[in-house]
């Protein structure tokens, strides 16, 4: 969308007012789903959403965000500036409605956007009643008009402070550390979400710019990072990042645009040689992480348009049946974002499009535009066709080997792994279920854990390389068929995560290289096939110390090498001449052991400081945490030589420990 400089019917009476703002501060987790740094990281997105909103409206293509020391955001814009007249319905300025009012916005009238975005569509009203203090200032008609307000209330009447030759709106904020018992900006959550914004809206300029002070410096120095976002390929654009360092099917992305009864349909979709989907869906902007009618639309569309391509060219045999939903998701990356009117979500957090009508009219335009792409592009239509055959047949080889292996199971009386030392609790919430690398280090944590909630699998035999595995192949594996029946809640499409029997997957490594290597091969693998249970906080990475520390009765665990030292330094303060020698000896009476691996560590140590709920320190998988595993083992295992040249080269200088 370029910038128009037309002139429009956005003013005063354009904004509408619902309802008062007093409700935020009292719940704020209606408005924008908590407190926590999630919710702190919504205000940026509000007023980045009506910055957005004025591009795609066309009035917008630049927009700068900053984050600025003592944790003020600064967000502008060169949209058409927000209205500042007397308002007929408040009797107050049009600006200061907007700032001090809830649902007061041009996105709840006709005239002043045809789509918006918005988080919850309460706009930068309830940014302000969250803030600290907030400054609007607004370049409209030849002026430039400022209002503070402070925690939701104004501090002045809105007043000119000189003439511009710019429109557009910048607001300046501090969230209110009264409402957010942390504030902390992070610089990749707001790269990520500017970066996925200006996909969205190409043609839209967006940059984010990083003026925080450096710890431990002067007080006049600051770290300067900056980075910009500008996408004429929008979607497209945004496919092909998805998929860097990935083995493609179809080189070019599959790209379509259309609009029908003014609801405006993008998709872009691109096969790579991945067993996993990448879907990501977008209304009006905002991220659909539970999809919706677009997304059922596009799913009927993508089976339908792919089964009778591959029947017309005989690319699939009578015998081998149809493709099914699940066949044709293997390998894809697909972006979808509708825009319309009035977009219905379900849920207060927007996490999924209700519209009935927006089903048919994304299956209609999604099955036009790829049909029309494959008969264009023989080659890559006989690519993903074939990725598709191969789901299929894996598909089928993964069912009679779950088969077998349940028949396997029933034989033995549905035993479970015999390795496997179970708790005798039968309260999943309750239990929890440690991967441990190794014999000896099982050995241990089956002497040292509690009987009661805790139960122990030691890895035995070479991990599978996922990244190259089909379901079939994992089902049948040594060393990951103990994990899946363990676990007890099927995999694939007999997943059921209400049979889950552990509430915690703790995977305990040694702090090596090959304890990484085997780490990131599970994060790999639970990602990859058990997403729900990383989602949900199930995965969790033990952090067993690397010293121990001891003088007398006195024990110290020192996870980190920093960690180490700052207790050695305790130490000092206590004992005025003692001195440190090597890693593993005494010191004037203290004993410092250097933990090479979990089976260095006896039972009652492993106990004490890495399985003891009271004592130890665990690291709760996230989302992103699987993501970059996944990638990690896309550039060191995929098919593309480059990208894992480039990551030697770059990481060796970093390698501290190598075996020959």
């Amino acid at each position: 969308m370029t910038r128009e400089t037309k002139k429009s019917s956005y003013g005063a009476k354009s904004i509408q007012v619902l309802e008062g703002l007093d409700p935020v501060r009292k719940r704020p987790g209606m408005y924008i789903g908590g407190t926590s740094l999630e919710g702190l990281h919504h205000l940026i997105w509000e007023v980045v959403s009506n910055s957005i909103d004025e591009a795609m409206a066309g009035y917008c293509d630049d927009i700068l965000v900053r984050m600025l020391p003592d944790n003020i955001i600064e967000v502008t814009d060169n949209g058409r500036g927000i209205p500042v007249e007397m308002h007929p319905q408040t009797k107050k300025s049009t600006l200061e409605t907007v700032l001090t009012v809830l649902h007061a916005g041009g996105k709840f009238d006709g005239d002043g956007y045809k789509v918006s975005g918005g988080l919850h569509g309460v706009g930068v009203s309830v940014v302000n009643a969250l803030s600290e203090w907030t400054k609007a200032e607004v370049h409209r008609d030849g002026k430039i008009w400022v209002q503070e307000f402070k925690r939701g209330k104004r501090i002045a009447e809105i007043k000119s402070i000189g003439n511009t030759n710019r429109t557009g709106t910048i607001i300046t904020f501090k969230a209110d550390h009264e409402m957010f018992p942390k504030i902390e900006y992070s610089w990749k959550k707001v790269l990520d979400y500017v970066r996925q914004q200006a996909y969205l809206t190409k043609g839209v300029k967006i940059v984010i710019e990083d003026r925080r002070k450096v710890e431990d410096e002067k007080k006049d120095e600051y770290k300067v990072r900056k980075k910009g976002f500008y996408f004429d390929g929008g979607i497209s654009s945004f496919v092909k990042f998805l998929n860097r360092g990935k083995e493609l099917k179809n080189e070019i992305p599959v790209y379509i645009e259309k609009t029908i009864d003014d609801v405006y349909v993008e998709v872009s979709m691109q096969y790579t040689d991945s067993f996993k989907e990448k879907l990501y869906s977008f209304a009006n902007n905002i991220y659909t992480i539970e999809g919706g009618t677009h997304v059922v639309g596009f799913r009927t569309a993508l089976t339908r348009v792919l089964n009778a391509y591959a029947k017309k060219n005989n690319l699939i045999k009578e015998k081998e049946g149809g493709l099914t939903a699940d066949d044709v998701k293997e390998g894809l990356t697909a972006v979808i974002s509708v825009k319309l009117r009035e977009p219905q979500f379900e849920g207060q957090t927007k996490a999924k499009l209700g519209n009935s009508e927006v089903r048919g009219i994304t299956s209609s335009i999604v099955a036009d535009g790829l049909g029309e792409f494959l008969e264009k592009n023989p080659k890559s239509a006989k690519e993903i066709i074939g990725k598709c055959l191969l789901s299929a047949r894996a598909r089928m080889a993964a069912r009679a080997a779950k088969e077998a292996v349940v028949r396997k199971g029933a034989l033995e009386g549905m035993t479970l792994p015999g390795k496997l030392a179970d708790c005798s609790s039968r309260d999943a919430a309750k239990s929890e279920l440690y991967i441990v690398e190794g014999d000896s280090a099982g050995g241990s944590a089956k002497q040292g854990r509690d009987r009661q909630f805790q139960a122990i699998l030691p890895l035995r035999g070479k991990l599978v390389n996922v990244e190259k595995t089909s379901l079939d192949k994992v089902v049948k594996s040594d060393t990951l068929k103990p994990i899946i029946i363990a676990l007890g809640a099927g995999i694939g499409d007999s997943f059921d995560i209400s049979k889950l029997r552990y509430g915690k997957i703790i995977i305990m490594a040694d702090a090596d290289v090959d304890g990484s290597h085997i780490r990131t091969l599970l994060l790999t693998f639970f990602y990859r096939y058990y997403e729900e249970l990383v989602e949900k906080g199930h995965i969790y990475i033990a952090q067993p110390p690397l010293y121990q520390i001891k003088k007398g009765k006195e024990v110290y665990y020192a996870y980190t090498d920093a960690q180490k030292e700052e207790i050695l330094k305790k130490i000092k303060a206590k004992e005025e001449n003692v001195n440190q020698s090597d890693e593993d000896g005494k010191v004037n009476g203290f004993s410092i052991q250097r933990y090479k691996g979990l089976g260095e560590m006896n039972p009652e140590q492993l106990w004490e400081n890495t399985m003891n709920p009271e004592n130890r320190t665990m690291l709760q998988v996230k989302i992103e945490d699987a993501e970059a595993a996944d990638k990690v083992f896309d550039v060191l295992m995929g098919s593309n030589v480059e990208p894992r040249r480039r990551f030697i080269q770059t990481h060796a200088k970093n390698v501290k420990n190598l075996d020959i």
